[in-house]
């Protein structure tokens, strides 16, 4: 029996490539800096962004100076226009990511959300209309462990008082995702709803042919309900 649907929140309800988007390169580019320096200093502040060690105003102001580039105006000018980016993925959040949590509640499923995010992508999730869905919203950055870490999945499932053999897990299979909540014991389901927006070198992750997709939101009630009659 399906107690419970764990989500992922980056390409899986919403994606960080509608409306403008702002990664590494394109910090680079503003400032005219070398992309590939900038971008080398800028992921060896992930982890530390990602668990709550930095702010996103921290993990700009370290990589510029990593590439020799210390300027406040500089740092305060790449968090606004990533928020800027954040803004235009989550003002237009799809009407079927609303709907199928909708469903989901209505049918008295339990929800629940784990998702890698720095300190800006917490704020606009804290503040986005799904947030208030989850029963269990499980955010890195105020976890301070991230995907694809066996904690954050534990920490859920208690909140949730469910085994994980009750849950599914739906994301797009960045980080590892899919694979650690199957190695847990969840059905982990790769979503594509999003796949065809992502551009390399940002596509969060390839087809993975051993789990099953779903390409609208919609069909994932069908899964379920194929999984509960099991």
């Amino acid at each position: 029996m399906i107690r419970a649907v764990i989500f992922d929140m980056f390409e899986t309800l919403v994606s960080l490539f509608e409306g403008r988007t702002y990664f590494s390169e394109h910090m680079a580019q503003d400032l005219n800096l070398s992309v590939k320096e900038f971008k080398k200093a800028w992921h060896e502040t992930e982890t530390g962004r990602s668990c709550g060690k930095y702010t996103i105003e921290d993990g700009v102001k370290m990589a510029l100076h990593s590439v020799g580039y210390d300027d406040e105006s500089a740092v305060k000018l790449l968090a606004k226009k990533r928020r800027e980016s954040l803004n235009d993925t989550f003002s237009v959040i799809p009407a079927g990511s609303l709907h199928l949590l909708d469903e989901l509640k209505r049918r008295g499923m339990l929800l629940g959300l784990i998702s890698n995010c720095y300190s800006d992508e917490r704020e606009f999730i804290r503040n986005s209309p799904l947030y208030e869905y989850f029963d269990a919203a499980m955010l890195s950055f105020e976890q301070g462990v991230s995907k694809p870490d066996r904690e954050i999945f534990e920490r859920t499932l208690k909140i949730l008082k469910v085994d994980p053999k009750e849950c599914i897990y739906v994301g797009d299979g960045g980080s590892n995702e899919l694979y650690a909540a199957s190695e847990i014991g969840m059905k982990a389901v790769q979503t594509l709803v999003f796949h065809d927006m992502a551009y390399e070198p940002h596509v969060p992750c390839e087809i993975l042919e051993d789990f099953p997709h779903i390409y609208k939101q919609e069909e994932l009630l069908d899964f379920i309900k194929q999984m509960k009659a099991i």
